[in-house]
């Protein structure tokens, strides 16, 4: 609120000013609509740009994830199909290169699965097993000699689909382990062996677990089912059944969002293990994926708001600059237009004080004349001398006369045109030759009065009589205002554009404010009948303004008053002497 108060446009309290209906706009409304308009023609393009990067940006980076995503997704999902695609091939190596009967020596399967262990890594056993579904050979850590198959799903798929990928099961071991299967056929009647190999999980757990993913996120294997293959981060151990929606096939790598068991949004990226029940499955959360966009994001709401900032202070800054310069020139205007009016007035009155003037300075000559003759020729008649009641009447006529003509005289002063004779001038020593007019009159009222004018003060160039007047008018009023006693002071300073300023200053008491607009009209007094004519203002105005100057008053009631005149120092017109500058 302080701020505004010393920021606020110079015309913000104008509805109380009765001079409102005479300014050319409604400032307060111009300057409002201006910053209005101005804060929509530079915000308005800048939200639509601001909304518009918003949209990019964020396409941009959610694109970007994505594509991340989808290239972790399908890189893993090669990897995997290589592991198992490998291994199964070993196998098909195996049945093209030998014969059943040739695997039915234990010493041999187990050489064999030796290399395998050797080559290729993966293998924890390896059995044949004959068409009935009986292993009749079988070579690793697990006591599988003579068990059947015949009634498990997977000797039943890898009879039909010659090779065969299992998902994670628990089986004869009792422990979460797959196998991978050939049939291996031997005669034309459709008879066959099957080679069935265990491969280790943890082979798969160490390619998923290679991969760099964040806290948040999670990558395992699950089947069709939606049971978990590999240990996940977040949704259990092996063969536990994870929460996510399983996707539909697609022969690529997807990506797909959803929902957590808690609401939250996570991006997927998935893909089928090709000739398997495997599905690839890539976790993140949308938070942490977008974790850059968001930090993004909020940079660019405080530079959106930052230059919001900006943009109102200069508009404000600007709009209020250029509405108080429009004020104050239309400011100027007006006392431009007051001083025309009072000027046409003044010449008004002096034009019609001059024609009555004139035309009652004769009928007074002649009244004072007969009256003067009349008061004569009673003092020589003794019967008129006695009676003092008509002397003093022949002393009032008299009395009247002679302040009537002293109007007149004041009238015809106030009206006469005159041209400023110039001369250079000491202004101390004309003001100290106005305070010696007043000979000791302030002495009598108990008036101290205290003159501070610099003698380097420089010389001003005006005319000495009208400076003369201007200052006892102005001293006499200062003294008639302090009736008991006082401080008149009177103080000259040199200030800028090369002109003088002087104060005469009074401690009387004081001029009320609806009087102040009115001392500089003719014939305004507030001495009534017993005061003077109210010419003396009037007549100081006309001279202040007739010598280029200005003058301003201020004045409180009970304190004082001041009145302050400005005059240029050099005055343009004929010099008359420019010796006394010296």
């Amino acid at each position: 609120m302080d701020v505004f108060q010393h920021t606020r446009p110079h015309f913000w309290n104008i509805r109380a000013s009765k001079t409102h209906d005479r300014l050319l706009f409604n400032y307060r409304r111009v300057w409002l609509v201006s910053i209005f308009l101005l804060l929509v023609v530079s915000l308005f393009p800048m939200s639509i740009l601001m909304g518009i990067n918003f949209k990019l940006a964020h396409e941009a980076i959610s694109n970007e994830n994505r594509l991340r995503t989808l290239r972790i997704t399908s890189n893993t999902r090669r990897t995997i199909t290589y592991f198992l695609e490998e291994r199964l091939d070993a196998l098909r190596f195996i049945v093209q290169g030998r014969k059943p009967e040739s695997l039915t020596s234990n010493e041999e399967l187990r050489y064999l699965l030796l290399n395998l262990k050797m080559g290729f890594g993966g293998f924890v056993d390896l059995g044949l097993i004959d068409q009935s579904g009986m292993q009749i050979n079988y070579a690793g850590p697990f006591d599988l000699q003579g068990k059947s198959y015949k009634d498990q799903d997977w000797f039943t798929k890898c009879a039909e689909e010659c090779s065969y990928i299992s998902d994670v099961f628990l089986g004869y071991r009792n422990r979460p382990h797959m196998i991978i299967a050939q049939r291996w056929p031997v005669g034309e009647d459709g008879s066959f062996y099957v080679l069935r190999s265990t491969l280790d999980i943890t082979k798969f757990i160490t390619i998923i677990s290679s991969l760099d993913l964040t806290a948040g996120s999670d990558a395992f294997i699950c089947n069709h089912e939606g049971l978990l293959q590999t240990p996940s981060r977040h949704f259990g151990e092996v063969l536990a059944k994870i929460t996510l929606p399983i996707p539909e096939y697609s022969p690529h790598s997807q990506i797909m969002e959803v929902e957590d068991h808690k609401g939250n949004p996570i991006l997927v990226g998935y893909a089928f293990i090709e000739n398997s029940p495997y599905i690839l499955m890539l976790v993140k959360r949308s938070e942490e994926v977008m974790k850059g966009w968001y930090s993004l994001r909020d940079e660019m709401i405080w530079f959106f708001f930052g230059s919001s900032v900006v943009i109102l202070i200069v508009v404000y800054g600007m709009a209020t600059f250029i509405m108080n310069r429009v004020y104050d020139a239309d400011q100027g205007r007006l006392k431009a237009m007051e001083r025309l009016e009072s000027s046409s007035r003044l010449i008004s009155v002096g034009r019609l004080a001059t024609g009555v003037a004139h035309e009652i300075n004769n009928p007074l000559a002649v009244i004072s004349e007969n009256a003067g003759l009349l008061k004569d020729i009673f003092t020589f008649k003794k019967e008129y001398k006695e009676d003092p009641q008509l002397m003093e009447l022949i002393d009032a006529v008299l009395e009247s006369v002679e302040r009537s003509g002293a109007i007149t005289k004041q009238l015809l002063g106030f009206a006469r045109q005159f041209e400023p004779s110039i001369s250079p001038l000491h202004l101390k020593e004309v003001m100290s030759e106005v305070l010696s007019f007043l000979g000791k009159e302030p002495l009598y009222r108990n008036i101290s009065v205290h003159m501070d004018i610099p003698e380097d003060l420089p010389v001003i160039y005006s005319d000495r009589r009208s400076l003369q007047q201007i200052f006892l008018n102005l001293i006499n009023n200062a003294i008639q205002a302090m009736n008991s006693g006082g401080l008149l002071d009177i103080t000259a300073r040199k200030i800028q554009g090369d002109r003088v300023s002087i104060s005469i200053q009074d401690n009387g008491r004081g001029i009320s404010p609806e009087n102040l607009k009115k001392i500089f009209e003719p014939f305004f007094t507030t001495r009534g009948l017993n005061g003077g004519t109210g010419l003396g203002l009037s007549i100081t105005y006309g001279l202040v303004r007739k010598l280029n100057g200005d003058i301003t008053v201020h004045s409180e009631l009970g304190v004082g008053t001041m009145f302050v005149i400005t005059l240029p120092f050099r005055f343009e017109g004929d010099i008359k002497d420019e010796s006394l500058a010296r």
